[in-house]
C-alpha cells in the first residue's frame, strides 16, 4: 500500500466522539478549501458506522452548503431516520465553526435477488496502456494558473491511480469538443474487504473529474487553469452492484446541460469486466470570471 493511500485511509477513519457524532480532519487540496469528495466520503463513513453490517449503501444524495476550512476539524452528526426490515436511512450534517457545510442522506439495504439488466459498457482502451497522472500532468505545466499546481495535483491524487482516456480539459484549452470524458481509476494499493470502504473510496474519487465534460464543451481548462470559477453544488450516487475500488473502474462521464452559471455532469462507473457498478449525477457552479479573455 502506498503512503498516500495509507494517509487517505486514516482520513476516512473518523474519530467517534459520541454515539452518533464523529470527527474528521482534512488533507491538502489543489484549492484552499476542503475537497468535496473528502467530505462526502467522510459523511458516508459516519452514516455507515451506525448501520448493521449486513446492509450496504445503495444510494446517497447530498448538498454542498458552504466552503470547508481545511485547517479545522469537521464534525459529522448522524440522524437515524429509519430502520426498516430491508432498508435503513441516515441523514448526516457536517459542521465547521458552528455552521453546516454539507448535508447527506444515504440509504442502505440488505441483499436481495431481483430483476437484472444494465446499460452496456462503452468501449475504452486498456487502462494499463494509458499514462499515469505523474506522467501526464507535467506535459501541461504551462497551462496552469500559478507555480506548483502540477505538484499539488499529483500530491492530491497520489492515493488513486487515475488515468485519462483522452486529453483532459486543461490539455485542450480553447478547443471545444463533445462533452464526454472517460477516466480509469483504482486505489494505489489493496484495500480491506469491507464493502463500506470501497463505496466510500469511490465516493471520494467521483468528485475529482465529473464536471470535466462541462468544461470540454466550451474549451475551458478549469479551476486550476483559472479560466472558470467552480464548486460542487450537489452530488448523488446509486450503487448498483458490488465492486472493488482497488480494481480498475471506468468512469464514463458526460454533460447534458450548462446554463445559469451551473453545469450538470452525469456518469456511469463500470468494472473492468463490464458490470455497471455506480451511477453518478452532479451539478456545480461553473462561472467565467468577468475579466476573462478566452485562451484560444
Amino acid at each position: 500500500m502506498s503512503a498516500a493511500l495509507d494517509s487517505l485511509l486514516d482520513l476516512l477513519d473518523l474519530e467517534q466522539i459520541e454515539r452518533d457524532i464523529f470527527r474528521g480532519t482534512s488533507r491538502s487540496a489543489v484549492v484552499p478549501r476542503v475537497f468535496g469528495g473528502q467530505v462526502a466520503a467522510q459523511a458516508l463513513v459516519a452514516a455507515g458506522r451506525t448501520v448493521p453490517a449486513d446492509r450496504t449503501a445503495h444510494s446517497l444524495h447530498s448538498y454542498f452548503l458552504r466552503m470547508g476550512d481545511p485547517g479545522a476539524p469537521i464534525v459529522y452528526s448522524v440522524d437515524r431516520i429509519r430502520d426498516g426490515r430491508s432498508f435503513t436511512t441516515r441523514r448526516v450534517v457536517a459542521v465547521q465553526h458552528g455552521q453546516p457545510i454539507f448535508h447527506l442522506s444515504a440509504s442502505f439495504q440488505t441483499y436481495e435477488e431481483g430483476l437484472e439488466h444494465q446499460a452496456a459498457m462503452p468501449s475504452a482502451p486498456d487502462p494499463e496502456t494509458l499514462p499515469t497522472a505523474a506522467q501526464m500532468l507535467p506535459r501541461y505545466a504551462d497551462r496552469f494558473s500559478g507555480p506548483g499546481v502540477v505538484d499539488r495535483l499529483i500530491e492530491a491524487r497520489a492515493a488513486v491511480d487515475l488515468r485519462y482516456v483522452d486529453a483532459p480539459p486543461f490539455g485542450t484549452v480553447g478547443e471545444p469538443r463533445e462533452p464526454r470524458s472517460q477516466v480509469w481509476f483504482r486505489t494505489n494499493g489493496k484495500l480491506a474487504d469491507d464493502p463500506l470502504l470501497h463505496v466510500c473510496m469511490a465516493t471520494y474519487v467521483s468528485d475529482m473529474t465529473l464536471l470535466d465534460s462541462v468544461l470540454l464543451a466550451h474549451g475551458r481548462g478549469g479551476w486550476a487553469v483559472g479560466d472558470v470559477v467552480g464548486a460542487s453544488l450537489d452530488h448523488a450516487m446509486w450503487f448498483h452492484r458490488p465492486f472493488r475500488a482497488d480494481e480498475w473502474l471506468l468512469y464514463d462521464q458526460e454533460s447534458p446541460s450548462a446554463s445559469g452559471g451551473r453545469g450538470l455532469g452525469q456518469a456511469r462507473i463500470y468494472t473492468q469486466d463490464g458490470r455497471l457498478a455506480i451511477t453518478v449525477i452532479q451539478e456545480g457552479v461553473v462561472r467565467v470570471p468577468r475579466t476573462d479573455e478566452h485562451r484560444g
